[in-house]
């Protein structure tokens, strides 16, 4: 199916030949994930040790676009590897039982969708074109679930137990239901506001690398539109039509002299007492 799905892309939809191989082993890959509720444990297993090592490296986009330099994005990346291998794999064994709610079609949208915020993309028909190759994948394997239920080994057609564990919208248990439902729901929230959050952060790294990228004489150098002058300036120029030597020989105006016993007019002798 993977081979399939990757060469309708390049056929039909003008895909470039590296996004129609990335996208057939994506539809390969996903064919398995259903089988992660499996009671054995081996198909968990080897799943998510392939997906521990391959999704950081699909997020590198992402980790670009959140302006994480090389450190940070190893740092992200091993964090990944030890949710997946430790917490999601305990996640699966605890909580999930073979053809539960996990072998259902909201769990196959919800990896469609997941997919789609792990994998962003320039061009919006690549990235949708990837993240479906996941939900054709996970849909194949529940119809091929549902044919297998049917025996054709007798005379007729023999009906098993399983028929109809696969291809199903809701479960015998609503806890399951709520839960699936739920996680449902809520990537495809985060998924509708991707765009607004991945504008948000491509402009704010992008206004960074502008302000690093200015040398620091240049912040203080340039004649801004509200550059004052300094006051150096202020004491050297005076203004215009005065000299200092006319302040020199001018002296302080009437209503700001200092009061001087010498200033008293004169008067007669007797009208000083």
């Amino acid at each position: 199916m993977g081979v399939v799905y990757g060469y309708w892309g390049v056929a039909t939809q003008g895909m470039s030949i590296e996004s129609a191989l990335l996208a057939g082993g994506l539809c390969s890959v996903a064919g398995m994930l259903p089988d992660l509720d499996s009671d054995t444990g081996v198909p968990l297993r080897e799943t998510t040790l392939f997906l521990s090592a391959v999704i950081p490296i699909l997020m590198v986009e992402r980790f670009r676009d959140m302006g994480l330099s090389h450190e940070a994005m190893a740092l992200a990346a091993m964090l990944i590897y030890v949710t997946i291998r430790f917490v999601v794999v305990e996640f699966f064994r605890r909580y999930t039982v073979h053809r539960g709610m996990w072998h259902s079609i909201p769990a196959a949208f919800s990896a469609c969708v997941a997919a789609y915020l792990i994998m962003p993309c320039p061009s919006e028909a690549i990235r949708v074109y990837k993240s479906l190759a996941v939900l054709v994948g996970f849909l194949t394997h529940l119809i091929l679930d549902e044919i297998w239920s049917l025996d054709f080994s007798g005379r007729g057609m023999r009906v098993k137990k399983s028929f109809g564990t696969a291809l199903k919208f809701f479960g015998k248990d609503w806890w399951a239901n709520v839960s699936v439902w739920g996680k449902l729901v809520l990537l495809c929230y985060v998924a509708w506001g991707d765009h607004g959050i991945l504008d948000r952060l491509r402009q704010r790294v992008r206004l960074e690398r502008e302000r690093y990228s200015i040398p620091e004489s240049d912040w203080s150098a340039g004649p801004g539109p509200y550059t004052l002058p300094s006051r150096s300036s202020q004491q050297s120029q005076p203004a215009s039509g005065f000299s200092p030597m006319e302040a020199w020989q001018t002296g302080p105006s009437d209503s700001k002299r200092i009061a001087d016993p010498r200033d008293r007019p004169t008067l007669p002798r007797d009208e000083w007492r």
